[in-house]
């Protein structure tokens, strides 16, 4: 089974366990939608953010000196959005209700994230297929920009620079 596929059961699963969870997002930590039962548009946001907030969260994490990050939760009136590591290029982002439990949400989370572990990580190192080169293909060929029709030429070949107005 690929990380795709287990994911969405296992954020399904999770859904049905924990009735305060509104949606569920699993990015990459570059930004890049994995896995969602949120609507397409507000995962794709919802994941850059997570990256995002996931970039900044580390960032202060070492600057303090506190270890290694663990989680961003972003309260609001009506509810939160907790982020967490997932392995180590992915995220899992949780939109809950208010009044969530999030010492038991974060347990879950874990041994959620621990379980699809291979799985991610045999999505990580997963080579892209290369086709090789068709020797029978032309060679790219290169024109020059002064050939090219409707160019002005330069007004004097020798200045290349100019210096702003004051």
């Amino acid at each position: 089974m690929d990380a795709e596929t287990m994911m969405g059961t296992e954020l399904r699963g999770l859904r049905r366990r924990r009735p305060e969870i509104a949606g569920t997002v699993l990015a990459g930590t570059d930004g890049l939608l994995i896995s969602t039962d949120l609507p397409a548009t507000d995962a794709t946001h919802l994941a850059a953010l997570a990256a995002a907030s996931f970039g900044l969260g580390h960032r202060m994490a070492a600057t303090a000196r506190q270890g290694e990050f663990h989680e961003s939760v972003v309260h609001s009136t009506a509810g939160c959005v907790v982020t967490y590591p997932a392995g180590q290029d992915a995220l899992l982002t949780l939109v809950a209700a208010p009044g969530a439990d999030l010492v038991a949400l974060r347990a879950e989370a874990r041994a959620m994230v621990d379980r699809a572990a291979p799985a991610l990580a045999a999505r990580r190192h997963a080579a892209p297929v290369l086709r090789p080169p068709d020797p029978h293909a032309p060679l790219a060929v290169r024109t020059p920009m002064a050939t090219l029709p409707g160019q002005r030429p330069r007004r004097d070949p020798h200045i290349t620079w100019r210096r702003p107005p004051i």
